[in-house]
């Protein structure tokens, strides 16, 4: 929904290229079974036993064309080929693949690196057809299989030359999810929010919010702007780190790959929606309200999830490479009046309205704002653990966007308002909510309600959040997880509702002028 600062912190075998087109199978030095104890099968706490390679991030960004390139597939299971499109304006380019975890505190573990490729400049796209989208269309620079790289979320170092860096994401999806803890990596948001070449789905060449000009849709079939991956460095890669170092039974997934199998989610313990999620498919949240009502737990570790409602298409390069949203602009999509509920706009909007709270617990209210996150349950289990009293605050913990519960008819029963927090977005005074709710099923989900959450847990003093407030985010992290991965949260912990408590709105959101203090 909002502008975001992308500037952070922080494969496939060894080739020697004859042109930027070579495509050349290389050798892996990735999971070695040996490396652990004889016989043991993989886990994650196996894994992150393993040494880490602490030099992952980008050294040196440089100028914007200097590298960059982007992968054929969004996800690969173990062992299946991907192909890598890769531009430099150096003459030749070097990648390395690093499996991201805890690794003692590397948070990551490098599984690949290449010999040197030969590089070339690939030609900037302009955007084509009504939908005005921008399409690499780039010949590829190698071909590889993935042999021996675990499940999980990769980063793909590029390195060219002359010495300029970016990244290029990629999901190793788990076979099965059946008792595990499912981390989906939200790359339709990422997609979204991709301003490569110029456009996104909220820019065109006259900047934020250029409605008339922007992209109707976005493809796959091009790198993504900033450090490479924005979106996760910024608001997954820290659960991830945390989520791993627990040593909980893990399994990895994209938004895609949520849309493509029904079946994905069969027997999972519960689902993880990290800090920014924001474009849903009907196909996704039919099958996670799926998961949730058999049982299967649901955390959302930010805000303004499942907010848009998009469709996923081909590309030329491949299935569901395409993601498709309209917005403000419904009225144009072909889907109208064919298949209303397929139409691409907001979810709480006609037409075939379902707002999010059904299976988020909150609804999406506004940005942008910056304020102090309140605990007002300080004896929820959520909070064990982390010392904080009634009323304790943790400054600037909630922003830029955030979630509020309210009482209508479309919010699950019971529900538990945890922290409830003052806040005033374009002159309005109301609040921020973490709620947690429980299902008929047993499953517990749990909405923090701001989307610095995640941000916050490297404790990097970003949005001027003091870095001891990583102590309480981590904590109660940590709490959501354990819990999360042992079964049906509600029927340990079941909701007891507080709702009237807190005296929420109930009907239209607050942009109608109302102060809520």
């Amino acid at each position: 929904m909002s502008e975001h600062a992308w500037d952070r912190r922080h494969f496939l075998g060894a080739v020697a290229g004859a042109g930027a087109g070579a495509l050349v199978a290389g050798c892996s030095e990735g999971h070695d079974p040996g490396r652990q104890r004889a016989g043991d099968p993989w886990s994650v706490a196996a894994e992150n036993a393993l040494p880490g390679d602490r030099d992952w991030g980008l050294r040196r960004r440089g100028a914007d064309r200097a590298v960059e390139g982007y992968a054929d597939r969004v996800s690969v299971l173990p062992g299946e080929p991907l192909r890598l499109h890769v531009s430099t304006t150096a003459g030749e380019f070097r990648a390395e693949a690093f499996r991201m975890g805890w690794y003692g505190g590397a948070q990551a573990r490098k599984v690949w690196s290449s010999e040197a490729i030969r590089g070339s400049a690939q030609p900037l796209p302009r955007p084509t057809g009504p939908t005005r989208t921008i399409t690499a269309d780039w010949g590829p620079s190698l071909e590889v299989p993935t042999r021996g790289w675990p499940e999980g979320a990769y980063l793909i170092r590029l390195t060219a030359g002359t010495g300029e860096q970016r990244h290029v994401p990629l999901t190793v999806r788990s076979t099965r999810t059946e008792g595990k803890l499912v981390l989906v990596n939200a790359v339709g948001t990422w997609q979204a929010y991709n301003t490569w070449g110029g456009y996104s789905l909220y820019h065109g060449p006259g900047g934020k919010d250029d409605d008339g000009r922007r992209s109707l849709a976005v493809s796959c079939d091009r790198p993504y702007d900033g450090d490479g991956a924005p979106l996760f460095t910024t608001y997954e890669q820290p659960a991830v780190a945390l989520a791993e170092r627990l040593g909980l039974p893990l399994a990895y997934a994209t938004t895609m790959d949520l849309d493509r199998d029904p079946e994905l989610l069969r027997g999972a313990h519960g689902v993880v929606s990290l800090g920014h999620d924001e474009y849903w498919t009907p196909a996704m949240r039919e099958h996670v309200t799926a998961a949730r009502d058999a049982g299967a737990n649901v955390a959302f570790l930010g805000a303004n999830a499942c907010f848009r409602r998009i469709r996923l298409e081909r590309t030329a390069t491949g299935d569901r490479r395409l993601v498709v949203c309209y917005k403000t602009d419904w009225a144009l999509d072909p889907a109208l009046g064919k298949d209303d509920a397929a139409v691409t706009t907001d979810w709480r909007e006609p037409p075939a309205a379902r707002p999010e709270n059904a299976l988020t617990g909150t609804l999406y209210e506004s940005n942008p704002t910056t304020a102090d996150y309140v605990v007002t349950e300080p004896g929820h289990w959520l909070f064990e653990g982390t010392g904080a009293g009634r009323g304790t605050s943790f400054r600037n913990l909630v922003g830029t966007e955030y979630d509020r519960v309210n009482s209508g008819g479309n919010t699950p029963r019971p529900i538990e308002i945890v922290a409830h927090s003052p806040l005033i977005c374009r002159g309005v005074r109301t609040f921020a909510d973490s709620a947690y709710y429980t299902a008929r099923s047993g499953a517990g989900v749990f909405n923090t309600g701001t989307m610095r959450w995640v941000e916050s847990l490297t404790g990097d003093g970003g949005h001027g959040i003091p870095p001891d407030t990583a102590r309480f985010t981590s904590r109660v992290t940590e709490n959501v997880l354990r819990a999360f991965a042992a079964g049906p949260a509600g029927r340990v912990h079941p909701a007891a509702d507080n709702v009237e408590a807190y005296h929420p709105y109930d009907g239209d959101p607050i942009w109608a002028g109302r102060d809520l203090w």
